[in-house]
């Protein structure tokens, strides 16, 4: 007997076996078993994601000995048909290669004659969509109103190419790009089944590297069978398909949040000189940024997705980037994917892009600069007031010079040693929000009264100062402070005399110049 490829050996023979696609298989069992069967159904979804698979099962159901039914035999000479391709009253076509008029006239005439063998003559048309004007046309009448023994199935990957009248006229089906995770599950049991040993690790880079379709995943598993035999191992996956692992590319963005300009640029140069493709890193970047924005809004939404292993480095990494920052991040690189695609030289934009983000992330945003702005023009210090748990809002107060005085302020707590304490602050902070680092180091603990803990600045800093007083900032420091001493604090700012420079202000990561221009002209319009 001839070898018979994965993607046809593996291809599902009942509703239960489609994977990934649990909204399409529930709704067609119900309408089977209550037998409210539609004229005419569109399957509409990426390749490989099960669309004339699904229609196939769905003729098994209707045209079996023992159906209608939602568990077609298999046995029957019916459902041997269907699976070969060879059942008289089930016609596939290719609109491909079957788009003119006359095709359709032809299909048209057909329609009129009775089953051979089953209940239903049924019609698959794949790529419905490559249908000429005029055959589609010629198609409307008979797809609205068919014979009663005449079902239509019909499946594109590009519904927005099909007119509206025929769109209208079917019951629609979109089936979705299939989990990474159920592909990997897909993917082992196929290996078991073939007496392969396939690596955890392996089965995940195909399932990526397949995009969310099937047949290609279990492609690309038959070909490594054949390039490295029984055991298969990530990195004979990675040679094979030029890809990146999971780990690299977390590595690589890693070193991006952490601003690591000189390493994260080594990373991207040692994947270029290894043969990797730019393009495909690129993506695979933007999507693992995109899986890690989705965990730091709402964990459970990626159940499906990532490993657990990639899961724990999302829980590492989510605390150093703001989801403002990581936003920019995916537009930035989104927007160098683009001019990508039409440049000689991919290398050279993708460093410009990684440069560029590292750089934006130590620039003020725009809420920041806008939250600054309306403070000034106010001519109010006092920031808006903060919610604390269990307590009530609490004001962090901004002192900007001998002028600005609080009432409230008491004589030093001695029992507090502000030193150690912002000293194991600061610590933290170049590991959880490295790209504030620079600005935290021009901070002077000056001491603790009551809830206020004040930190000073250098009379050439105030540009730091207003930085770290914004509202994100200024609530991670008091959250940092809090749960180092245990205490809840309102930090309290202010510009010092005498106070050593540790970054000269022309060096300091402070905002764009556009932004300084911009808080001293609101500065002049308040004095006037």
């Amino acid at each position: 007997m001839s070898y018979e490829v994965f993607a046809r050996k593996y291809r599902p023979q009942t509703f239960d076996d489609i994977v990934g696609q649990t909204h399409v298989t529930r709704t067609l069992k119900n309408a089977v078993e209550q037998n409210r069967l539609a004229h005419a159904y569109l399957f509409v979804g990426p390749r490989g994601t099960g669309k004339t698979s699904t229609a196939r099962i769905l003729a098994k159901a209707l045209n079996c000995i023992h159906g209608p039914t939602v568990r077609p035999c298999g046995k029957c000479d019916n459902c041997r048909e269907i699976a070969g391709g060879n059942s008289l009253d089930v016609i596939e076509l290719d609109a491909a290669s079957n788009r003119g008029i006359d095709d359709v006239r032809e299909l048209r005439d057909n329609v009129r004659y009775v089953p051979a063998k089953g209940r239903f003559k049924i019609y698959i048309i794949d790529e419905v969509h490559m249908l000429t004007k005029e055959a589609a046309n010629a198609l409307l009448k008979t797809l609205e109103e068919p014979p009663k023994h005449v079902i239509f199935c019909l499946a594109t990957t590009e519904p927005e190419k099909l007119p509206i009248t025929i769109l209208s006229r079917c019951q629609r089906f979109d089936l979705h790009r299939i989990a990474t995770n159920l592909i990997a599950q897909q993917l082992h049991s196929i290996a078991t089944k073939e007496k392969l040993t396939l690596a955890a690790a392996a089965a995940h880079a195909i399932a990526r590297g397949a995009e969310g379709g099937m047949r290609d995943a279990e492609s690309m598993l038959d070909q490594l069978v054949a390039f490295c035999g029984e055991k298969i191992e990530e990195a004979d996956v990675l040679n094979v398909f030029g890809f990146t692992s999971q780990q690299m590319v977390a590595d690589f963005v890693g070193r991006i949040l952490r601003g690591e300009t000189a390493d994260a640029l080594a990373l991207l140069h040692e994947q270029c000189e290894a043969g990797k493709d730019m393009m495909k890193l690129m993506s695979d970047t933007i999507a693992y940024l995109r899986d890690l924005l989705v965990f730091k809004v709402k964990p459970d939404a990626l159940s499906d997705e990532p490993s657990n292993e990639t899961r724990a480095v999302f829980a590492e990494q989510a605390p150093l980037l703001e989801t403002d920052r990581l936003l920019e991040l995916i537009d930035q690189f989104a927007a160098a994917e683009g001019r990508m695609k039409w440049a000689p030289n991919k290398k050279l934009h993708f460093e410009v892009a990684v440069i560029r983000a590292i750089q934006t992330l130590d620039q003020t945003t725009l809420d920041e600069v806008i939250e600054n702005l309306n403070a000034l023009r106010d001519g109010n210090p006092v920031a808006p007031p903060l919610k604390r748990p269990g307590g009530d809002p609490v004001a962090a107060v901004v002192d900007r010079g001998p002028g600005v005085s609080d009432a409230g302020y008491k004589a030093n707590d001695s029992a507090i040693d502000v030193n150690e304490i912002w000293g194991k602050v600061v610590a933290q902070i170049k590991t959880r929000r490295p790209f504030i680092k620079s600005w935290i180091e021009e901070a002077h603990p000056l001491g603790a009264s009551g809830r206020n803990f004040e930190l000073g600045f250098p009379q050439d800093q105030q540009m730091v100062m207003e930085h770290l007083s914004s509202r994100a900032n200024r609530e991670f420091l008091e959250a940092l402070l809090k749960e180092i001493s245990g205490r809840e604090w309102a930090l309290k700012f202010s510009l010092k005399e005498n106070l050593p420079a540790k970054t000269p202000a022309a060096k300091s990561k402070n905002a764009p110049a556009i932004v300084r221009e911009a808080l001293e002209m609101f500065k002049g319009e308040i004095k006037t």
